[in-house]
């Protein structure tokens, strides 16, 4: 019972963490009570947090069926086997699908319609493992067992299916480097 109590604290904890991440990286939240009532992302972490723990300790019937839940109520699905670190941020939410062996680090910003999957059918590792404080801009699909590096950023809309370094910009279809490029608009 030990072990299910320090587990339990350590989900509070990675909540407790999300939330102050939320407040940093969404220029939407006007408020703690906001995030705490309106935010979708939020919530679909808090229930993946939930089914990840039942997961964990071979509840997996309950922990599909708040998967379940989570898919309907909130269009975002993450499975309760992939590994997602304490302080990420899903902005708004809506078609995110992070795959059973999947992994995100703490600090990642993820946009809607973005996709964690895999490229075939096989057994074992097939999803992406992504570092910290990644952005991955809306709509792009990180596909297979590659690893995007710490501090990356992936455009949106971007096909990835190379390993990405730390600190690299990949855009396009499929996604290859980019140099950050400036333009100055006059008005």
């Amino acid at each position: 019972m030990g072990n299910f109590t320090n587990e339990m604290m350590n989900l509070l904890k990675a909540v407790k963490k999300d939330f102050d991440e939320y407040l940093i990286k969404d220029p939407a939240a006007r408020s703690k009570f906001h995030i705490y009532l309106t935010s979708a992302g939020f919530h679909a972490l808090f229930l993946y947090r939930l089914s990840h723990l039942l997961w964990n300790f071979g509840f997996f019937w309950p922990a599909e069926l708040i998967h379940y839940f989570n898919r309907v109520i909130f269009n975002i699905d993450i499975h309760p086997a992939a590994h997602i670190e304490a302080g990420v941020v899903i902005d708004h939410g809506i078609g995110v699908v992070i795959g059973s062996t999947a992994t995100v680090g703490s600090g990642t910003l993820i946009y809607h319609g973005v996709t964690l999957g895999s490229r075939r059918i096989v057994e074992g590792k097939r999803h992406p493992d992504i570092g910290r404080n990644v952005i991955i801009g809306a709509g792009a699909k990180i596909l297979g067992p590659i690893i995007v590096g710490d501090n990356a950023k992936i455009g949106a809309n971007s096909v990835v299916l190379e390993h990405v370094p730390e600190n690299q910009t990949y855009v396009g279809i499929p996604a290859k480097k980019t140099e950050k490029i400036h333009h100055e608009v006059n008005l």
